[in-house]
């Protein structure tokens, strides 16, 4: 049987034959509605012209004169993330007589997901210009409309502040969802300040209003605030906890997301997809291959793993911590593969040293349909570089703008730079520096540093001379900077040169990044800077060192 035969008899044994049509009062179509007996019709429409047929059907049977028949149709249709389905809700809405709260509604949450932030403000002062009630489920895909067009145009803040008095005005201050969407507003627009005086000032708070001030501390860095208010919360759920770990993951503090994750474990909170995914990248970032392995085993036995975002973190988290066979495995699983996905497979890969599979990757990444990106050239620029392949890279990086419309940035011109420098191709690195960049510029320390370390390795002296002059005439050289120029004289054997460079880092006091490096060991991961003695073990791991070192030595006598 047809969608349209079936969804005609279903709806003729509700409300009769078109042509013996009884007329209903609006009690009775609310009550159809209420039943979900419309909306489950709609849910089924698959295409666009049974979409339609359910509409035709419902003018047919003569129930269009009120806003309560139509409104199902346009709730499904504007909300379903098809651009054919919201023209054709759109379409509907404009041309009734009859509009309600819920079909507004339901517009300004269709051009929020529309990606159409401005005409979400329209529907709702068209909503007030003709006088239709506003209620608790106006206001908040409104103020997210309001988060959505932050970034482009200045009145923006403007039109949120507005909105927060129109709340105020209509008595919805309180209501847990709207001051949750005005704490994301006022954290997005850096104002989490005004967003915790809202918080403090709302007296009936929900996990989601908790939750939403976690998340506002975390979106600008605060995990001091954001921590204190989680340690406050009287009941947490995931979404609470993986609130707490994104800022954490934000600021780079892994270690405390895996401990943040060993203790919602330990209070039996079950984790979601989102809280697996920051927890994947922290392995990533930590070499913990143990808990990801324990990661990517719990996914499997939820079945988790066909979602493609945490798929990509297992193959992110594979490749860096040195299982290339394994990252392979879980990218071939993936069925439908986006740019993020074929992004970490090729960084993958190069990381490991593969630059020719990574080559491969790309063209399979171009034929497949997928359209590379800046990350994408990040990604195969690298490889190129560390698999001194500078044909190809050149070419790769002429045929981006050309062949694949991604206009080149500052890091794709940044690992040109790398790539010509590290096959001790000096000289056209400075020429593409000044033909290609314009000359060095303030806000390029990695173009200087790789330019300036090749200078070191191939003891060219004259061109690491002339970019030392260049920083010291903007003066932005660094404590980097003046190291790797130290050794380039020194090296050469121009001590006065080289004094005068480590006179300027000892008058400046400038001090260097201390190296770091990371181990993991009984699913703990310990972490230890060059020069700190303040584990509580350090002497004794030093004393084992020096035991090697004189195992060595007797080994070599």
């Amino acid at each position: 049987m047809s969608f349209e035969s079936s969804t005609g008899n279903r709806l003729e044994e509700f409300v009769g034959r078109p042509g013996n049509a009884p007329s209903f009062d609006v009690h009775m179509i609310q009550k159809t509605v209420k039943n979900g007996f419309l909306t489950t019709l709609a849910q089924k429409c698959k295409t666009l012209i049974e979409l339609k047929q359910l509409h035709a059907h419902i003018l047919r049977c003569r129930i269009n004169h009120t806003p309560y028949a139509i409104a199902p149709v346009i709730s499904v249709a504007a909300t379903s993330n098809d651009v054919s389905f919201f023209s054709y809700a759109r379409s509907i809405f404009l041309h009734l007589t009859h509009r309600n709260t819920f079909m507004h509604n339901t517009m300004i949450r269709g051009y929020l997901l529309a990606r159409s932030p401005f005409l979400a403000v329209s529907c709702y002062l068209a909503m007030l210009q003709n006088g239709i009630a506003v209620n608790n489920y106006t206001f908040p895909p409104l103020i997210k409309a309001c988060i959505a067009i932050l970034s482009s145009s200045s009145s923006s803040n403007l039109i949120g502040r507005l909105v927060h008095g129109h709340v105020v005005k209509f008595g919805l201050c309180n209501d847990p969802y709207v001051v949750s969407a005005f704490i994301e507003f006022y954290s997005a627009s850096r104002e989490v300040e005004r967003a915790r005086v809202l918080f403090d000032k709302t007296t009936k708070k929900d996990v989601v209003l908790w939750t939403a001030m976690i998340d506002g501390y975390g979106k600008i860095g605060n995990v001091e605030n954001a921590r204190e208010v989680f340690e406050k919360m009287p009941e947490r759920n995931a979404v609470s906890w993986s609130a707490m770990m994104a800022a954490y993951s934000r600021v780079s503090d892994f270690k405390q997301v895996l401990a943040l994750f060993a203790e919602m474990q330990s209070e039996g909170t079950k984790p979601n997809e989102s809280i697996l995914v920051t927890v994947l990248t922290a392995c990533a970032h930590l070499g913990a291959l143990t808990q990801g392995l324990w990661v990517h085993s719990y996914a499997k036995r939820l079945d988790l793993v066909s979602n493609p975002i945490l798929a990509t973190a297992l193959v992110d988290m594979y490749s860096k911590c040195g299982c290339v066979k394994s990252a392979l495995s879980v990218f071939g699983s993936i069925v439908d593969k986006d740019a993020g996905a074929w992004n970490a497979m090729i960084s993958g890969v190069a990381l490991n040293g593969d630059a020719r599979k990574a080559l491969e990757l790309f063209h399979q990444m171009a034929a497949s349909g997928a359209d590379p990106n800046e990350t994408t050239f990040v990604a195969v620029l690298s490889a190129c570089t560390h698999g001194k392949m500078v044909r190809q890279g050149l070419q790769l990086f002429e045929e981006m703008s050309s062949t694949y419309g991604v206009l080149p940035q500052v890091e794709h011109y940044a690992c040109v730079v790398d790539l010509l420098s590290r096959a001790g191709m000096v000289e056209e690195a400075e020429k593409f520096i000044d033909k290609k960049m314009g000359g060095l510029a303030a806000d390029d320390p990695n173009v200087w540093g790789a330019l300036l370390n090749a200078c070191r390795i191939y003891k060219n002296i004259h061109v690491g001379n002339r970019v030392w002059k260049k920083l010291l005439d903007m003066s932005v050289a660094d404590c980097g900077t003046h190291v790797l120029t130290y050794n380039i004289y020194r090296e050469a054997g121009l001590d006065a040169e080289a004094n005068r460079v480590w006179s300027t880092i000892s008058e400046a006091g400038m001090k260097k990044k201390p190296g770091c490096s990371i181990i993991e060991v009984d699913n703990e991961v310990e972490e230890f800077l060059a020069g700190d003695h303040s584990h509580p073990q350090a002497q004794e791991m030093c004393k084992l060192l020096d035991s090697f070192l004189k195992m060595v030595n007797l080994e070599q006598f």
